[in-house]
């Protein structure tokens, strides 16, 4: 993640099928929760994961996600949306198995992200909403609650935008409305080019599991999967990445997100280097979100899993009552 390569840097720094059900307002009686013995593939450990698939959008392109449908078929649906340079895996593995108990859920891998849609056209933060919203329709589902992660915020509130009627509340995790209002924020932008050449150094892979070991400590119980992160960030498209650094640049909803009126919630990390806590609270306000705070930073859901599992279900529980 080249949010993840930011974070783990400056800490290591700093320490040296679909239902067309109508949707229930209740949660959901939980269902037995699925299997969270590791899997072993290629020497390495690998979490829990959803069944994967992959949809052609016409016109777009193939697009990759997982599906997860709960046993109630009036189970209200998530749509999970995934941060700059992450994957939909990356982001919420440490969420699936409880929110997999309560919800069904999409996650899908945005374009150039992961397994996601590869095109030879710019990254645009609209497009990908886009993409979102053709795939829930695709799928049949009527309506969603939006978890949209750093990046996955801008496309959560895009998408309400652009489909009023497909949202029928969001979950905001660490982003904002803006990271543009700022003159160094414009010039500190100016320099994401130089992550192209940094993903594609042969060292890169070596150094991101260096970074992100250091980032947890020794007895972190996620120091398992570290390989599997590692694996998993070399599926990312550098130019697609590139271009959505650049398009976040871009990217303002000060204007459209305060109408937005719809059933909103906040996890506010107050000790993140890379969205600042002020940032997310200009959204929350503009939103009239309820809030929790996490004392942890930008990668929350890989520091602090069980946290982060916990207020994610809290928050979207709060939604949807």
């Amino acid at each position: 993640m080249a949010e993840l390569i930011a974070a783990a840097s400056s800490a290591v720094a700093a320490t040296a099928q679909p239902t067309s059900t109508s949707p229930s307002t209740q949660a959901p009686a939980p269902a037995p929760a699925p299997t969270s013995v590791p899997t072993v593939a290629d020497g390495y450990l690998m979490p829990w994961l959803p069944p994967g698939h992959t949809m052609v959008l016409p016109g777009r392109g193939e697009v990759f996600y997982r599906h997860h449908q709960h046993v109630d078929p009036a189970a209200p649906t998530l749509l999970l949306l995934h941060g700059w340079t992450a994957s939909a895996d990356l982001q919420f593995f440490t969420a699936y198995q409880a929110l997999a108990e309560h919800y069904s859920f999409i996650a899908i891998d945005h374009r150039g992200h992961g397994r996601g849609l590869r095109q030879p056209g710019p990254f645009d933060l609209d497009d990908v909403a886009e993409d979102a919203a053709l795939l829930v329709q695709a799928l049949g589902v009527p309506q969603v609650v939006t978890v949209g992660y750093s990046m996955g915020g801008p496309i959560s509130l895009l998408l309400a935008h652009r489909h009023p009627d497909l949202v029928r509340g969001m979950v905001v995790q660490a982003t904002a409305l803006e990271w543009r209002a700022l003159w160094h924020e414009r010039v500190r932008w100016k320099t994401v080019r130089v992550m192209g050449p940094l993903m594609r150094s042969h060292t890169f892979p070596r150094w991101m599991r260096w970074a992100i070991r250091r980032l947890l400590g020794p007895q972190h119980p996620m120091q398992k999967y570290v390989p599997w992160f590692a694996t998993e960030l070399r599926r990312n498209d550098t130019f697609n990445i590139v271009q959505a650094g650049q398009s976040l640049s871009r990217y303002d909803a000060r204007e459209f997100a305060p109408a937005l009126g719809l059933p909103a919630a906040s996890l506010l990390t107050t000790r993140d280097r890379l969205v600042k806590p002020y940032k997310q609270r200009a959204l929350a306000a503009a939103l009239n979100a309820f809030v929790v705070e996490v004392a942890d930073d930008h990668l929350v859901s890989i520091t602090s899993p069980d946290e982060f599992s916990k207020v994610t279900l809290q928050l979207v529980q709060h939604v949807l009552a």
